[in-house]
């Protein structure tokens, strides 16, 4: 019913959680050649080596949530708002939303926040991103942790070849035309946003780790501010920019976990991934995980990232 379709709540005040001490801090920074202002919140003292957590879609800072808490104690953790997301600017126009503007926000917010080298997470999207500075920056990436998100050249090669990955991944497309997914994502109160997170077919699995009432609001008080998705799908429009790639190889121990009930990304890609990463590789397929694995199944995926970061130091001690 057209009341039902287009009614939206009010959301003038973010939730609690979205303010918790126990998070961190809110900051922002503004990167000098690009003008534009990110949002991050961050935990632990200064000083400590940096871990910085890039997002996925449709997704902002707070999807780290459980990653802050548990880094701070050895690392400054910083959670991102990536360009156009959440509180961080969002260009108008889709030309800002390339890939290579992406990569170099990434190097850009390094440098901005005192470091010249970090250990780089990132999830989905934010997957993406965090391979192609790998790839494009090596000297910045001390260690590489990847969630749900295969290497960029992987994942162009298998989708040619393989109908049930296109398929999959068939809102790249719906995502090039003009306004009308940004409208489609606000009909019934953004029923779409919070069956992504709760469905049987795409949401947290009954194994795992649910959202909260108070953290699906959460999500849906940063997605229905004005204009507020319109950045996070720009990213999309501008996906062809800049693949293939004229550079594969990943030269820094890289960790790729992977959720297997991820109605995504087929998980054949996750092994496929280790021809391209010339050090060491570790990967791990959780059974019972969805897409969105470290808010599934947090306490599982930050004892796996402790032993990988735990696992190199030794090593290189050695």
């Amino acid at each position: 019913r057209p009341g039902s379709t287009f009614r939206r709540a009010a959301r003038d005040n973010p939730p609690g959680c979205l303010l918790d001490p126990s998070l961190g801090t809110h900051c922002y920074v503004r990167i000098k050649d690009s003008g534009l202002r990110f949002h991050y919140v961050a935990a632990g003292e200064r000083g400590k080596p940096l871990m910085l957590l890039l997002h996925g879609f449709p997704e902002f800072w707070y999807s780290w949530r459980h990653q802050l808490r548990e880094f701070k104690s050895e690392y400054r953790v910083v959670a991102l708002d990536l360009r156009g997301y959440g509180e961080t600017d969002a260009p108008s126009h889709k030309e800002y939303y390339k890939l290579d503007c992406l990569i170099t926000d990434i190097k850009d917010i390094l440098e901005s926040l005192g470091y010249n080298k970090c250990v780089l997470v990132g999830h989905d999207w934010g997957g993406m991103i965090a391979w192609l500075v790998a790839i494009c920056y090596p000297e910045t990436v001390t260690k590489l942790i990847v969630v749900n998100f295969p290497h960029p050249s992987v994942f162009t090669e298998y989708i040619l070849r393989h109908p049930s990955q296109l398929i999959k991944s068939g809102y790249y497309f719906f995502f090039q035309m003009p306004w009308f997914p940004e409208f489609m994502f606000t009909l019934n109160d953004f029923k779409i946003l919070k069956n992504l997170f709760t469905s049987q077919a795409t949401g947290i699995g009954r194994k795992g780790c649910r959202l909260t009432a108070e953290d699906i609001e959460a999500y849906l008080y940063v997605f229905s501010q004005p204009g507020a998705l319109t950045g996070p799908i720009n990213h999309y429009r501008n996906i062809f920019s800049c693949l293939p790639l004229q550079h594969h190889e990943v030269v820094m121990p890289t960790l790729l976990l992977w959720g297997e009930r991820d109605a995504f990304m087929e998980v054949e890609m996750a092994e496929m991934t280790r021809i391209y990463v010339k050090n060491h590789f570790r990967l791990t397929i959780l059974s019972e995980a969805s897409h969105w694995l470290q808010q599934d199944q947090p306490d599982i995926v930050n004892k796996l990232i402790w032993t990988f970061l735990k696992e190199e130091t030794t090593r290189k001690r050695e």
